[in-house]
């Protein structure tokens, strides 16, 4: 895969390392303005209205007033679950949000990298990175922007059987090293109206829950309290047979969680 020579006005006091991602720009242009204005009409009125009916329980107003920097995150068993929590928010927010992506499903071609550059605002992760270039990257971007909202899935992958497994500690690194809350997430019927594997997307329903925001902690504690929460809406939503890695010893903890 080449490298990429993206210019940014807004990433000129990243590190050299980073300057070649082809980051989403926040340039407020015409163009820019005219792909967001023609995503978010397809996304939230043709999509999640007519396609599939997205409900949203909670209000991501006063989080958004009170938390101007914050780690999204939920569970992962669909490629709805990226666009369906961008659909959830209000549009108006979308300038301070962002999705660490995997680069080698995103970023594969022209028409994926321009989707993902300009509708979802990813940020392209590279999942055999071992120079540890995406974490220096995220953290980064989350010292040093006034407001970020960034999406991550602590469990690294899509679910295959729609259950929720153990987090990967990405999330409690990246939260603890920037002090940055974390804004619990969950997506429930996603896995039924998208399933790992399936082509496209199925009609039906699909409901968000917006739930607490918790401060920086260890991943123990993070998924612990996560768990709780969840369990009240679904008791069924985790594998009760999950073996977290941070009692296996599981090589790369730090790996972040991306969209896939």
């Amino acid at each position: 895969m080449r490298d990429w020579d993206y210019e940014n006005e807004q990433w000129t006091k990243l590190p050299d390392h980073l300057k070649h991602l082809p980051l989403f720009t926040r340039h407020l242009d015409m163009f820019s303005i005219a792909v967001r204005a023609v995503w978010a009409v397809i996304l939230k009125v043709w999509f999640f209205q007519f396609y599939i009916r997205l409900k949203v329980v909670g209000d991501y107003g006063p989080v958004y007033k009170q938390y101007p920097r914050l780690l999204i995150i939920s569970n992962h068993a669909s490629h709805l679950d990226a666009v369906s929590i961008a659909a959830s928010i209000p549009a108006k927010y979308w300038i301070n949000l962002y999705i660490a992506a995997a680069k080698d499903y995103f970023f594969t071609n022209p028409v994926f990298t321009f989707f993902s550059k300009h509708c979802l605002g990813a940020i392209p992760i590279d999942r055999k990175d071992k120079r540890g270039e995406a974490i220096r990257l995220i953290t980064t971007l989350l010292s040093e922007l006034p407001r970020m909202w960034l999406i991550l899935f602590p469990e690294g992958t899509r679910s295959k059987d729609g259950k929720i497994h153990d987090f990967k500690r990405g999330v409690a690194i990246f939260a603890e090293r920037t002090q940055t809350p974390i804004l619990y997430l969950y997506l429930e019927g996603n896995s039924e109206l998208w399933p790992k594997g399936a082509p496209f997307a199925k009609p039906g329903k699909l409901i968000i829950h917006v739930g607490p925001v918790k401060q920086p902690a260890p991943i123990e504690e993070i998924y612990a309290d996560y768990k709780k929460w969840v369990m009240g809406i679904n008791p069924h939503a985790f594998d009760q047979a999950e073996n977290p890695e941070w009692h296996t010893g599981a090589p790369n903890p730090e790996a972040p969680q991306v969209v896939e």
